[in-house]
């Protein structure tokens, strides 16, 4: 009997969990401010409407018909698409890896706020506390260096990941409940202290009045797609193991807007939250669109300036670090989950001891992480993960459901239990058909545009040498579109032990 959301309400803060995360509270602002603002939100709603909101219906909607992971849902639609499915896995385990990571530093912030209390005006030694802790070399060398500090957090985070999915559904439903309700309220009270500030109001107008000649740079459709893609937790798996939790009567329609909403409410309500503090204590201008600036170096910066109390300066970074712990838990665990999802369906396993095996293995080699050249590394794989095979994954994921299925099947099994409010076709058809894998492609171009622009393999990632950039990057790139083929060959393997398949396709599927 396959486990089930205990109630509505936990699918959808289940997936909130998922889609706001980290990205939210860095990414999000720090591109708005990179295109102006008001120009950079406007491309985003139209994002969400046309590709977001579509893709993410799909998945739910088909994991939810066939109850399996992404790559069942994927072969039940076509069985040579089923390698696609493992993509999205193998996106989920190179992410979660360093998400574990940059977690362990969120987490090691909030230890060291108290340091907080007597830097009040020192903004040098804010700024320098995360990279003397962590001890990075800036470079891919010092793989033998560790900071103990941040293995302990990194243990801790991992620790925590596990508790939170231990039990599926069940654990994740608890737990959502405080991990989506409690980072709103964190920055909803932060956002009421930035507008507090003399010169907020610079900041706020910034984030909301356009600056419409932006719209002329092509970058800013690329990261505003961009954006959207990678914040509503598509092409990981993810949705999919959710959507497949689903009862049979829900609502996926409504659910799916009500997901997408929040997530864009919480990335504008980060974006107030920045863009009023930076501006309230004179450092609007010093905002970086880099997530790892903006959270352990610029931010505390700007802690240490926001009053003259180191107490108050101090609390408020525990608030602000603790928001983040908050967001990045609940999108660690959902990556797990994905994976955990999809390994246990295709090979019989039991869950909890499949989702134990992977937040330890994972956990030993997130610890490259933890070592001096760990920030390097973190650099290099996430730019190839999601300038190349989220992306990928996207454009397969739709020419696998537009192209290679009947895609007015999965808008029927979206429209089930819709009643009036029914997702029309006119929306979803051309999206999933023709926008959507247009878009992706053409986002998926002008990365290799730029790769070649700037100086080919050598200059993929922000400059790192030759050497690293294959192995940690197209090594890696390689890894995962081999993903569906090391599959193959170990059930082949177990084939031998009278191991047999799931091939049952969609119209042979019965619901259970």
């Amino acid at each position: 009997m396959r486990e089930k959301w205990s109630s509505r309400s936990a699918f959808i803060l289940a997936s909130i969990g998922s889609a706001v995360g980290l990205g939210n509270a860095w990414r999000f602002p720090g591109l708005a401010a990179k295109y102006g603002g008001g120009a950079f939100l406007f491309v985003y709603l139209v994002a969400m409407l046309v590709i977001g909101i579509p893709l993410l219906m799909m998945e739910i909607s088909v994991a939810r018909y066939t109850r399996q992971g992404a790559p069942g849902s994927m072969r039940a639609m076509n069985k040579k698409m089923e390698g696609v499915g493992w993509l999205a896995v193998s996106n989920g385990i190179g992410i979660s890896i360093y998400y574990a990571a940059v977690f362990a530093w969120v987490i090691l912030m909030f230890v060291l706020s108290f340091k907080f209390s007597d830097m009040t005006g020192n903004t040098e030694a804010a700024s320098s506390l995360w990279a003397e802790t962590i001890k990075t070399t800036g470079t891919t060398t010092g793989f033998t260096t560790f900071s103990w500090p941040v293995v302990g957090c990194l243990i801790a985070a991992w620790a925590l990941c596990y508790v939170c999915i231990r039990n599926g559904t069940t654990s994740v439903g608890k737990v959502v409940k405080f991990t989506v309700t409690l980072p709103v309220l964190c920055l909803l009270i932060m956002a009421v202290r930035g507008m507090s500030l003399p010169g907020a109001m610079e900041g706020f107008a910034k984030l909301f009045i356009p600056e419409w000649k932006a719209l002329a740079d092509s970058n800013l459709w690329v990261d505003a797609i961009g954006q959207v893609f990678y914040s509503l937790s598509t092409s990981m798996a993810i949705m999919f193991a959710y959507g497949s939790f689903l009862n049979k009567d829900s609502n996926i329609v409504v659910d799916t807007i009500i997901i997408a909403f929040s997530d864009m409410f919480v990335s504008i309500l980060a974006g107030i939250v920045m863009f009023t503090t930076m501006a309230g204590v004179g450092m609007l201008d010093n905002m970086s669109a880099s997530g790892i600036a903006t959270a352990f170096i610029i931010y505390p910066q700007a802690i240490v300036k926001i009053s003259n109390s180191g107490l108050f300066n101090m609390i408020f970074a525990f608030i602000f670090y603790f928001c983040l712990i908050t967001l990045a838990i609940d999108s660690l665990f959902s990556i797990i989950e994905g994976i955990s999802t999809a390994l246990s369906d295709k090979f019989k396993l039991d869950k909890k001891k499949t989702t134990l095996r992977i937040c330890l293995i994972e956990g030993v080699i997130s610890l490259i992480y933890v070592t001096g050249a760990g920030l390097a590394v973190l650099d290099i794989v996430d730019y190839f993960i999601n300038s190349y095979t989220l992306i990928l994954t996207g454009i397969l994921e739709m020419i696998a459901a537009g192209w290679f299925f009947k895609t007015t099947k999965i808008l029927d099994e979206l429209n089930r239990n819709t009643g009036k409010f029914k997702m029309p076709k006119w929306w979803f058809l051309p999206s999933i058909k023709v926008i959507s894998p247009v878009v992706l492609a053409g986002l998926f171009i002008w990365n290799l545009v730029n790769l070649i622009k700037g100086g080919g393999i050598y200059g993929a990632a922000d400059g790192y040498s030759l050497k690293a950039n294959i192995i940690f990057g197209w090594v890696l790139v390689a890894l995962i579109l081999c993903s569906g083929l090391i599959i193959k060959l170990i059930v082949r393997l177990k084939s031998k032990d009278d191991f047999e398949e799931d091939e049952r396709t969609w119209d042979e599927l019965k619901e259970t």
